[in-house]
């Protein structure tokens, strides 16, 4: 069996470069994008290069149209935030002219369209295709679209799983992340290391390309902080005091995580069902390797009952898992999260563009009560016929009914419990 790990969004990026004159690949720098890129240059021919490499660069500030110009298509470009605005607008100004499909693929490691010195946009003109890091279905090569299957209760109950997981596995998976680089590292203490130098590459290199950090060395602490707080509402004020920084600071230090993806907002969800709403955000880190290095777990750590970061960084796994899945799943969703002031709360709502909704609680946990499925029932009563599935996902390893369209599933029936 090939090392290579089969990557989801390759079907998606072919299927949307038949239909686009640009796509965009975007995502954190290691997770995988040249990878990716080399192995659809492979499939499809045209010319690949990386902004990434000295020599290449120079040849695109000297000459951003005919390199733009140059070479098979399709074109692909990794790292191309890396060539600034005068590149883009070459790209912009042969696709105009052109309305052929498959001309351009891009990659950046940063939200480059919204970074304030790139001003031109590509809007109408390109289509997007976020890649994270490798998924526990990716890792596992699982064959299966979570998302579609949690829309899908009776389908999901039905599932045989394909092993066993045990409490010790799920924190080695969580612990690990999807970096491809640190999933290979054996040792918490050594993938440590290699999380501190990558969150010190981004930050000196493509943060500080498009923002000016006086205060690089609180990155780290801002991220610890991010961590530690998962499930909890980004409050600012919290943050700014922690750090001794003012608001404004603090405000623009979170969004310069978010353009280089090592943290992502999850949005309260939409909802009229009460008036009492809480309407603050919360964020995570995009990796829960990455989180538990930063709050310095490990893994045979976390596996003790009672653990004070095994809730927080199951809860951030599950937030990546569906992330992850959520950008190669047939099923067009959002993600959010519900809170409201009188102590309801729901760790995740998926909801359709046709508005049917499923419901997701998280437990670190071995064994559920049917207690934990208090506010998806209050919600199912709410809703009514919108109200597709409501899930108590847990580290056991049998799903179980609950009521009517309520289940206990196993964290690992998000990879249909397909073993390493």
């Amino acid at each position: 069996m090939s090392s290579l790990l089969p990557r989801h969004a390759l079907a998606r990026l072919n299927e949307r470069l038949d239909a686009f004159r640009i796509v965009i690949v975007g995502g954190p720098r290691q997770a995988g994008k040249t990878t990716l890129l080399r192995l659809l240059h492979q499939e499809r021919g045209g010319t690949f290069n990386t902004l990434d490499d000295a020599t290449t660069l120079q040849t695109v500030r000297a000459d951003p149209t005919g390199f733009a110009e140059f070479g098979a298509t399709p074109r692909i470009i990794d790292e191309v935030q890396r060539g600034g605005d005068d590149l883009l607008i070459a790209i912009k100004r042969l696709v105009d002219l052109d309305d052929a499909e498959g001309q351009f693929v891009l990659s950046g490691s940063t939200r480059f369209l919204t970074v304030p010195t790139l001003s031109e946009s590509l809007a109408g003109r390109a289509v997007f295709i976020d890649l994270w890091p490798l998924s526990a279905a990716e890792r596992t090569r699982a064959d299966i679209d979570a998302p579609a299957l949690l829309f899908a209760p009776d389908e999901l109950r039905a599932m045989p799983l394909a092993s066993t997981w045990k409490r010790a596995d799920y924190f080695d998976l969580v612990c690990a992340g999807g970096y491809p680089e640190a999933v290979r590292i054996g040792s918490d203490r050594l993938r440590a290391d290699w999380f501190e130098g990558y969150v010190s590459t981004v930050v000196l290199r493509d943060v500080a390309a498009f923002a000016d950090i006086r205060r690089a060395d609180l990155i780290p602490r801002l991220l610890r902080l991010i961590a530690a707080r998962s499930g909890s509402g980004l409050v600012m004020a919290d943050l700014a005091r922690s750090l001794e920084l003012n608001h404004a600071t603090v405000r623009d230090y979170l969004g310069y995580l978010d353009i280089v993806y090592l943290t992502s907002n999850l949005p309260p969800w939409s909802t009229n069902l009460t008036s009492k709403l809480v309407k603050t955000p919360k964020a995570y880190i995009t990796d829960s390797g990455l989180a538990a290095a930063l709050l310095g777990a490990e893994a045979s750590a976390l596996a003790a009952p009672g653990h004070e970061l095994a809730g927080p960084l199951v809860e951030t796994f599950v937030f990546t898992e569906l992330t992850r899945q959520l950008a190669t799943s047939e099923v067009r969703a959002e993600l959010s999260f519900f809170r409201d002031r009188d102590g309801r709360e729901i760790n995740f709502v998926l909801e359709r563009r046709d508005g049917t909704v499923v419901g997701i609680e998280v437990k670190a946990a071995a064994t559920v009560r049917d207690d934990a499925f208090k506010h998806l029932r209050w919600m199912k009563e709410r809703l009514g016929d919108r109200f597709k599935a409501g899930y108590v996902v847990y580290l056991g390893d049998q799903i179980r009914p609950f009521g009517p369209d309520l289940t206990a599933v196993p964290l690992a029936a998000l990879w249909a419990g397909t073993a390493l």
